[in-house]
């Protein structure tokens, strides 16, 4: 194992990764182009276009066709690092409980450099052979500290027994509260003692599941973690985390009706509060993947063509966890909900901001991509045609490819 090449592959992604952060969202385009166009949903579909299909990937948008959530993290893991070298394997691989979402949750900001490793899920007192042998395929080379399994929550040891040929690390709280920050304090010290002035402050309440959950693909994208609070508390390990910072930068996911403004105020006393949210989920999902800070430079700022986006039905939530590694590599996607499977007329509006165009030749364009989380149950075809054909690059007349170039 040659820790030193890691070591300067991590160091380049986070170059790399920095200028992209510094630079995401800036418009390049000279000429403006009516979205209005681009907003409409389709008139006339097709009954047929779902029969006999051998192939459920389409030119924009790949999906991958599970509901199941352990199958659904595999499936994420097996796609984002192919491992057939050391330059694509996984530093660490992250085990959560399948049946704490806070958990699994807070554990996505360990998805990131200097891990570099997908989220797989686990039971309380089991390792599922799915999950062992997706850890078995990707030998996990390790971190900076050799850590090649980080195991979440409090767990029974017939879990570490399996995990006996791996050097494994464990966060062992059951408090949410806790464990996020104690993630945070973890992520602090493999990057060398520095806790990042901005963070993500959540509710670990159920109803908030679906806000919440919208945390996900940033902070496996970059190094800012979640805390939690409840709608109207502010936990003391939350207060204690917030207090490492010198400056803190608090980007607070929800509207008021899932974090009050009194936690907002409270909030306040430990940094700058800028509040994030839409009306229900998927509007703050839409308003979380459209925000950017210029002056922190947190944010996907997603308000122009070029750029990836998972989607998942609001029915299959815990699917985002395990899809939040497609936003650390390959085309860095936030999280955007369907409700109940379909878009709706919000979506609509955001998928025209994006809609790449071109002047004369297609090939010289922006290109988007789309990953669809779930089943044709989940999502149907019809729906993942209308996504495909949004993501699409076109004239800037909106008269598709015709005549492009003199072709």
């Amino acid at each position: 194992m040659n820790h030193d090449n890691m070591d300067q592959n991590d160091m380049d992604h986070e170059i790399m990764e920095e200028q992209d952060h510094q630079n995401h969202g800036e418009n390049t385009s000279s000429k403006e182009v009516n979205r209005d166009q681009f907003a409409k949903a389709p008139a006339h579909f097709n009954s047929t276009a779902s029969d006999n299909l051998l192939n459920l990937n389409t030119k924009n948008i790949t999906r991958l066709d599970s509901n199941d959530p352990f199958e659904m993290a595999v499936l994420v893991s097996q796609t984002i690092f192919p491992s057939t070298h050391e330059e694509n394997q996984p530093g660490t691989v992250i085990l959560v409980p399948l049946d704490n979402w806070q958990m699994g949750l807070a554990s996505a900001n360990l998805i990131h450099h200097p891990n570099n490793g997908p989220i797989l899920f686990i039971t309380e007192d089991e390792i599922p052979s799915l999950t062992k042998n997706e850890i078995d395929r990707l030998n996990p080379i390790g971190n900076a500290e050799g850590t090649q399994v980080m195991v979440m929550g409090d767990v029974n040891d017939s879990i570490l027994s399996v995990l006996e040929n791996y050097k494994v690390e464990t966060i062992q709280e059951s408090d949410v509260a806790k464990f996020a920050a104690s993630v945070d304090e973890k992520f602090a010290q493999v990057v060398g003692g520095n806790y990042p002035e901005s963070v993500i402050v959540v509710s670990s309440e159920e109803e908030a599941k679906l806000y919440s959950l919208v945390a996900a693909n940033w902070i496996a994208h970059m190094n800012e973690p979640i805390l939690y609070v409840t709608k109207d508390d502010i936990p003391e390990a939350t207060i204690e985390a917030l207090s490492k910072r010198e400056n803190a930068k608090i980007y607070l996911l929800g509207p008021e009706r899932i974090l009050s403004s009194e936690v907002e105020q409270e909030l306040s006393e430990y940094g700058k509060v800028t509040r994030i949210a839409g009306d229900d989920a998927v509007t703050t999902s839409i308003s979380f993947a459209s925000f950017k800070d210029q002056v922190t430079n947190f944010g996907w700022g997603l308000t122009d063509p070029g750029h990836g986006v998972s989607f998942i039905s609001t029915e299959t939530p815990n699917l985002a966890i395990a899809g939040a590694p497609f936003s650390h590599l390959g085309k860095h996607a936030p999280i955007i909900w369907l409700e109940n499977g379909k878009i709706d007329e919000a979506l609509y509006q955001f998928l025209a901001t994006i809609k790449p165009t071109f002047t004369d030749d297609p090939t010289q364009g922006s290109y988007n991509h789309g990953f669809v989380l779930g089943t044709l149950n989940n999502v149907s075809y019809q729906t993942q045609g209308i996504l495909d054909e949004k993501l699409e690059i076109v004239s800037e007349s909106g008269e598709g490819h015709g005549g492009h170039g003199g072709h």
